[in-house]
């Protein structure tokens, strides 16, 4: 009959958290290791998309490891991905664009009224 093997912590039910290893010591023993939950990829804030050069750890890990394991050198780094960033870079950038040329219009329809006033003061001396 084949070796029994028991939980080694004080939770007895097979749960995500409680999950099991058979492991065999070099005395020959099976014992049950306990496997720890895998870390999900940090996803992008704005598209959802896995982020690239980040750990996939669980919450608590990215206290011990190094800043280059959660961030990658960017504006944004370990929150956004790079598409996205570059879309806010070209969202900015187009809107301060259109305000240029609001700015440039109202200067201009300005000018054209000043100068239409203008035109209508001679021709309102000629007539007298």
């Amino acid at each position: 009959m084949a070796q029994r093997i028991t939980f080694r912590k004080r939770n007895p039910y097979n749960t995500r958290s409680n999950q099991v290893k058979v492991v065999k010591t070099p005395g020959g023993i099976l014992k049950a290791q306990h496997v720890k939950k895998t870390g999900t990829i940090p996803k992008c804030g704005d598209t959802g998309v896995p982020l690239k050069g980040i750990s996939a750890l669980r919450p608590r890990q990215y206290a011990n490891v190094s800043k280059t394991h959660k961030t990658v050198s960017r504006a944004y780094g370990g929150s956004r991905s790079a598409n996205a960033v570059k879309e806010r870079i070209v969202r900015a950038f187009l809107i301060e664009e259109q305000k240029i040329v609001k700015r440039v219009i109202k200067e201009q329809s300005a000018k054209e009224a000043a100068a239409e006033a203008k035109k209508s003061k001679k021709a309102k001396k000629a007539k007298k």
